[in-house]
């Protein structure tokens, strides 16, 4: 018996007290789901999920790193009970490992093991000590050595991978994405998707302003987005006679104020069609005119729909890096403009008044507008990132 898993641990889904149940068995779904390309074998438990596999681990890992909910991954060997076994096996292991110092760190479940946790560290620390050139460090060791004795089998493996945290998707309900096509809304979206929320996404088109190149761009990040969800709905909204309207009847400095209140009623009406719990933006606290403090407040006022903000207090160069992780940063920066750059005032409003915006949307009919918006939008559905006809 030396048999090597894949363990998964739940982390942060270790805090849903009598809904555990329920976040583990989607946890485990979406983790077959995901690796449903690999010759494995999925179970679990309470606490962990075990990938029995053939081959090598390192592409099922690599996989695995992108399901949200999973908090770490270990390349485990299962053990018989035998002290002797696992001592022999922690040396075995440290052998082939790099560094000069570790720390062994055993977790007894079973507790009517003879031996208590800090005995079975003891013992095979001692087998290390004596047989090897590492050192001890209990503080910042190069590596640890984890053992687990359960009450079918005893477990053992080196130091863990980070997986992407957060919660099983689809466990959070579901947002209306607003994507520009830009560097923010893919990684607000990845986001979200990281907390268990799955997303529709809205994009506000205005050709010919607009190159149907941006759509392009869209597909192509909706792409790498079917990487954490398979099924992805896109829908556009025929945006050119409205922000016509608004540049025609609004003073420049309230164009981007207004036009941003009009995208929030557009999206709160069709997220309550697409049974949508949210609004999504990419948007980021001062980042620009439109997204001060006193903007956000005067644009949010037109609805009482919850209104997410994933990116609001990150630097651009951490969204910037996360969009290099997820791989849409070089689709992103594609020299394509959509219908807030187009139109971009040269000095915009930063702390607009709402009774000023009421007084240029007293100006033309917007209801109007909004409503045929609403009524012409054009869905495309991908699934892993292709067209479905």
């Amino acid at each position: 018996m030396n048999d090597r898993y894949i363990m998964i641990h739940y982390g942060e889904l270790g805090t849903k007290g009598n809904n555990k149940k329920a976040f583990v068995a989607q946890l485990n779904k979406n983790i077959r789901h995901a690796l449903k390309n690999f010759d494995v074998n999925v179970t679990y438990d309470h606490d962990h999920t075990f990938v029995d596999f053939s081959g090598e681990a390192e592409p099922i890992i690599s996989r695995l790193k992108d399901v949200s909910g999973i908090q770490r991954i270990s390349l485990v060997y299962k053990l018989p009970r035998d002290l002797e076994i696992l001592k022999q096996k922690s040396l075995e292991l440290i052998k082939e490992a790099e560094g000069k110092t570790f720390k062994v760190e055993a977790k007894r479940t079973d507790k009517t093991y003879p031996l208590s946790s800090p005995e079975i560290e003891r013992a095979i620390a001692s087998i290390i000590l004596k047989n090897t050139s590492f050192k001890v460090d209990v503080h910042n060791p190069d590596i640890k050595v984890f053992v687990q004795m359960r009450n079918d089998a005893s477990y053992v493996y080196l130091n863990t991978v980070s997986g992407a945290g957060g919660y099983p998707l689809g466990m959070n309900g579901k947002v209306l994405m607003l994507l520009s096509g830009g560097i923010d809304s893919p990684v607000a979206s990845y986001l979200l998707l990281r907390r268990g929320i799955k997303i529709e996404c809205l994009h506000f088109a205005s050709p010919p302003y607009t190159s149907t190149a941006v759509i392009d761009k869209l597909e192509d990040i909706i792409g790498k987005l079917s990487y954490y969800q398979e099924d992805i709905k896109l829908h556009i909204v025929p945006f050119t006679k409205l922000q016509e309207e608004i540049y025609n009847h609004v003073d420049e400095p309230y164009c981007i104020t207004i036009m941003r209140r009009m995208m929030v009623r557009i999206a709160s009406i069709y997220a309550k069609k697409t049974n949508c719990l949210a609004i999504a933006t990419g948007e980021s606290v001062g980042q620009v005119a439109s997204q001060t403090l006193n903007s956000i407040q005067v644009i949010n006022s037109v609805t009482n729909f919850p209104i997410l903000r994933p990116l609001c207090t990150l630097d651009k160069l951490d969204i910037i890096k996360i969009s290099k992780q997820i791989g849409t940063y070089d689709i992103s920066i594609r020299p394509h403009e959509d219908c807030c750059t187009i139109f971009a005032p040269k000095k915009p409003k930063t702390k607009p008044k709402e009774e000023e915006c009421l007084y240029y949307e007293k100006r033309f009919d917007y209801e109007t507008f909004v409503n045929e918006c609403v009524e012409n939008i054009e869905t495309i559905q991908f699934k892993s990132g292709e067209k479905v006809e």
